[in-house]
């Protein structure tokens, strides 16, 4: 198998496998695109397959409950650091306003949510604010806490990115997803300690561990865990 293979699948309608040489066994994860494996090398497809059948069932409650209901005028985003919700409005058109910290979609009465291109819409107009909210949020915290250790870098950028939370290059850029809106405020904070530990530790070997637990009281891998764990609401 190469080292990157999708296929088809009734269930999860795309399995996507990834062979990782450092990989001691096969791991599962549901998300919203279809099952992701990751498995040591030298494993066929069929026997691949043979080791997913007896967690299928339990994969497949897993994949129910994150696949994203339709957008409707009862959607709302009460996160912490970033609000947002849907009213109906006589206007023709969808517009977008900050009402009481809360960013306010306002939605044509005429809108028909079961059509393809207003939940298009509603998806792209909650993207936009949420990028515009971590634009405007998550730099100053960065620079907060790159103050408070001593752990410089060189720019922050907001990415869309869904499948990592952040990212530190080697020039110590960092990348944060916007998706760290809708974190509780700790877990966001684990992630910005994350990557400013990787401007000084690049890998994820002992010396990252042991900086990155003086920067959190010895929570790091506790908080690792809650954020493998933790399901956003959108």
């Amino acid at each position: 198998m190469s080292k990157k293979q999708t296929i088809p699948d009734k269930d999860f309608g795309q399995i996507h496998f990834m062979v990782r040489r450092s990989a001691r066994n096969i791991t599962m994860r549901v998300k919203e695109n279809g099952l992701h494996v990751t498995t040591p090398p030298y494993r066929s497809i069929t026997a691949l397959l043979n080791a997913i059948a007896p967690f299928r069932e339990k994969l497949l409650h897993a994949c129910a409950e994150i696949k994203p209901r339709p957008f409707d005028l009862s959607f709302s985003i009460e996160a912490e650091c970033f609000r947002l919700r849907l009213e109906a409005s006589p206007l023709k058109n969808f517009t977008v306003k900050l009402k009481d910290e809360t960013v306010v979609i306002a939605c044509p009465v005429t809108a028909d949510f079961t059509t393809d291109r207003v939940q298009a819409l509603v998806k792209n107009a909650v993207m936009r604010a949420m990028r515009k909210k971590a634009q405007d949020y998550l730099p100053p915290l960065v620079q907060y806490w790159s103050r408070q250790f001593e752990l410089p870098y060189h720019k922050v950028s907001i990415s869309k990115a869904r499948s990592r939370w952040g990212s530190c290059s080697s020039k110590k850029d960092i990348s944060l997803s916007f998706y760290l809106m809708l974190l509780p405020v700790h877990l966001m904070d684990y992630v910005i300690l994350h990557e400013l530990a990787h401007t000084r530790e690049m890998n994820h070997g002992p010396r990252f561990w042991e900086l990155l637990n003086q920067m959190t009281d010895g929570k790091a891998l506790a908080l690792r865990k809650e954020l493998h764990a933790y399901r956003p609401v959108f």
